[in-house]
């Protein structure tokens, strides 16, 4: 037995490990003594825990608020055994807390120790998930973040040791980065097992903090129950992952160096010999005879994206607005920019994360914005290109299956319509009205017309989003005087909203400029931009019909399929014989009543890839012949263009 100490609070707190398989009788006899629930974690090579190897994590601790004890599961099977018959003892039990158990620890514990998933966070509470209900708002926003060391310095004790930073100068003495030093130290340094115990114990205390915060708050159990289904649910589709087709990958990869290339020799030509010089490509193109009027804070011109693509005639997404003849050295750099982007964040970035078995695992956050909205980081799938097929091609359903994609119609404003009572909004929903168009005739007329129903998309998003006239204007491409009278007509067109927001405001002034969403989420405002209200109230309640919609998919047995939830869309893979079926079934899962305004989704079933949901014609027909016409690596593999359904 090695015994080692954990500073915090002015005292050395035990942190005993067992050496050897005897030691391990002392420690079974600890956790069965145990009657609150004890804090669980793990130590691990890195970051990518389900890689597929099952001697990822180097140590599993257990703690309370006096005392922990690191389970070294690297040295053998006695090691590992102890831990799950703890783990099982204390799911049975008084329970476990975790700090990103769910995300984290758990799934690290599935492929390590062959659990079960579901057992592990069936009496498992996350604190990371109660901190983040507590206190939404990142550090950067002025919140106290969701981080351990932040929280423990803020509910536990602000003078405790570094041992974090501690261990991170080991790192470094020992000339390793931090990526390897998880993995290179030494299992027996003195830091590194204070560290590890000292995790534990800090979660067992911040636990009850958190609990106290909740209920002073009146934050509802059941939204605390609510995010712990979701979490897990998410958890399943992280471990399962999603299927990179490698092959493609590095296809991609070359053909956009090739593009980067090309087009930063279109840019060089101009003159510019940086591609990352604002200041270069401003000068070309002030020589070319471009007014550029927009300055940054320092004073320098501008020539940022939204600038470059308003020469290039594109809204930021990439869209042709169609108001002016592109500039040829914008469109080189907008083109340059992507590629590298695209290259070094997408594809090679999926190569370097593949798993042993062809698989990725996006992490799935599942309350990272302030207002509750999911993110997938690692890779960040979320913020793959809108409306793009090539990037989302690298991705296939399982063989023999058929990727289905199903998305809520339009959920911003319907929900805006529902907790604002919209009145006119309402009943364009119920009559099947497309809401952008409808706004448009409310707005411009009956003879209103593509650009104008453009105008008022932009607007009703806006509204939502907190985005203002100039905002629009660069989405639209529109005249600014036209974008000011098409927002004033929105709002005496849809007056409710107005009121609601003023409605929001006056509640978070009085409630310690903290507005608390329809499901009792608390949503601090920032002073500066009380006008985000709408915004916050809308998204969270539209976060919260996703997960909703999640949990209604696992309770009608959908959960093998599903891979990913997309902002407002989820993404699963379905045998073909069944793939309508289940896309039917899902959608079932994500239509539901919201105050009486209906909540519906719009089912799709393609092709293997994800890609093959983008490759459509104006009509909704996939465009198999004409794709592999232009896409020399389809028309090199006709087997698999037709394995994937893109041809005949």
């Amino acid at each position: 037995m090695r015994h080692y100490t954990f500073p915090l609070l002015g005292r050395e707190f035990p942190v005993t490990v067992p050496e050897r398989p005897e030691d391990l009788t002392p420690f079974l006899e600890w956790v069965r003594r145990q009657r609150e629930p004890i804090a669980v974690d793990t130590e691990t090579h890195g970051l990518d825990i389900l890689s597929g190897d099952p001697e990822y994590v180097r140590l599993i601790q257990f703690g309370n608020q006096d005392e922990a004890w690191n389970i070294p599961t690297e040295l053998g099977a006695p090691f590992k055994e102890a831990a799950r018959t703890a783990l099982r003892g204390l799911i049975a039990g008084p329970g476990i807390t975790g700090h990103n158990f769910h995300g984290f620890d758990a799934p690290a514990l599935h492929v390590h120790l062959g659990m079960d998933y579901d057992e592990l966070c069936r009496n498992a509470i996350d604190t990371m998930l109660l901190s983040k209900l507590v206190d939404p708002r990142a550090v950067h926003e002025g919140g106290i973040g969701s981080s351990l060391k932040p929280l423990s310095d803020h509910y536990i004790d602000p003078t405790a040791a570094d041992t974090q930073g501690d261990l991170t100068a080991v790192f470094r003495s020992l000339g390793l980065t931090k990526a390897v030093g998880f993995s290179r130290i030494d299992l027996w340094h003195p830091i590194y097992q204070s560290y590890a115990g000292g995790d534990v114990i800090l979660t067992s205390r911040l636990r009850p903090k958190l609990e106290a915060e909740l209920r002073r708050f009146g934050v509802p159990q059941r939204l605390v129950s609510y995010e712990h289904e979701v979490a897990r649910i998410c958890g399943h589709m992280q471990i399962r992952g999603l299927l990179l087709d490698q092959d493609y990958t590095r296809h991609l990869a070359d053909e956009l160096r090739r593009e980067e290339e090309e087009n930063t020799a279109i840019v060089r030509s101009y003159g510019v010999e940086k591609l990352g010089s604002p200041a270069q490509i401003a000068e070309a193109l002030v020589g070319m005879g471009e007014s550029l009027t927009e300055r940054t804070a320092g004073g320098a011109v501008k020539a940022d994206k939204s600038v470059l693509c308003a020469l290039a005639d594109t809204d930021l997404y990439g869209n042709r607005l169609h108001v002016r003849t592109p500039n040829p050295l914008a469109v080189a750099v907008i083109k340059a920019k992507r590629a590298a982007k695209w290259r070094s964040a997408y594809a090679d970035n999926f190569l370097a994360m593949v798993d042993r078995s062809g698989r990725i695992h996006p992490g799935i956050r599942t309350m990272q914005a302030r207002t509750g909205r999911m993110s997938v980081t690692n890779p960040a799938v979320q913020t793959l290109p809108s409306g793009d097929w090539k990037i989302r091609r690298c991705f296939l359903a399982e063989p023999g299956h058929r990727i289905i994609s199903v998305d809520f119609q339009a959920v911003e404003l319907r929900v805006l319509a529902a907790l604002a009572g919209v009145a006119r909004m309402k009943e364009a929903i119920s009559a099947g009205r497309d809401l952008h168009s409808f706004t448009a005739e409310l707005v411009f007329g009956p003879d209103f017309t593509p650009k104008h129903r453009k105008i008022s998309k932009a607007i009703g998003f806006g509204v939502v989003y907190g985005g203002g006239a100039a905002t629009i204007q660069r989405q639209t491409g529109a005249p600014m005087e036209e974008v000011k009278r098409a927002v004033a007509a929105y709002h005496r067109t849809y007056p409710e909203v107005r009121r609601a927001a003023n409605r929001w405001q006056r509640e978070a002034f009085a409630n310690g400029m903290v507005t608390t969403s329809v499901t009792g989420r608390r949503l601090p405002l920032d002073r500066d931009r009380t006008y985000a209200v709408t915004n916050y109230q809308v998204q969270s309640a539209a976060r919260d019909c996703l997960g909703q919609a999640l949990i209604n998919m696992e309770k009608a047995g959908l959960l093998p399929y599903l891979r990913l939830p997309v902002h407002d869309e989820v993404i699963a893979s379905a045998p073909q014989v069944e793939a309508e079926e289940i896309s039917r079934a899902i959608g079932e899962c994500m239509s539901f009543d919201l105050f009486g305004v209906p909540i519906e989704s719009g089912p799709d079933v393609s092709g293997q890839s994800w890609g093959s949901l983008y490759m459509k014609d104006s009509k909704g027909k996939y465009l198999p012949d004409l794709l592999i016409d232009n896409d020399p690596w389809f028309a090199a593999r006709p087997e698999m263009a037709r394995r994937m359904g893109l041809a005949a």
